[in-house]
């Protein structure tokens, strides 16, 4: 993939940069792929279904409003989103069994955890674009990631 600042040398005003600070704490450090957006508050209905559908390589962005009331994912949804081909997982909010989710090939970015679980409601949207940090999340766009931060190239 090469770095995202290498990235952002290279491409420039092509990709935007996403101003939110998360915490890398999946087992890959660097991912990107095409972008599945889901937006929910505090449901993780959406996110567990997405995840268990083939990811083909691509990254689930969640937009959980940056609630840290609850986890949008743990290592159960971490592990099928790995098994089924998913490259990473973006959270703008929380996710919980932070140690077990280093041991999972997975990249996982999310702003902080909550051992809490999310409520099981199937409330949300999928496939909508989603805006946080500064940046335009829309399906079907491109993202990269990695320790530096988030770049976002559009469809």
């Amino acid at each position: 993939m090469g770095t995202t600042a290498d990235i952002y040398d290279e491409r420039g005003e092509e990709l935007a940069s996403c101003e939110t600070q998360f915490r890398s704490l999946g087992g890959r450090q660097e991912f990107e792929g095409v972008i599945e957006t889901v937006h929910v508050r505090n449901d993780s209905v959406l996110v567990k279904e997405a995840l268990a559908t083939p990811g083909e390589g691509r990254v689930l962005v969640v937009d959980g409003e940056g609630s840290l009331e609850s986890a949008l994912m743990g290592d159960v949804l971490a592990r099928s989103a790995s098994e089924n081909g998913w490259s990473g997982v973006i959270v703008n909010g929380a996710v919980r069994d932070s140690e077990r989710l280093g041991g999972v090939e997975l990249g996982v970015k999310a702003l902080g955890t909550n051992p809490r679980r999310s409520h099981q409601h199937g409330t949300g949207t999928r496939g909508q674009a989603v805006i946080f940090g500064g940046v335009v999340f829309e399906h079907g766009g491109y993202v990269y990631a990695d320790a530096d931060g988030i770049l976002v190239r559009r469809p």
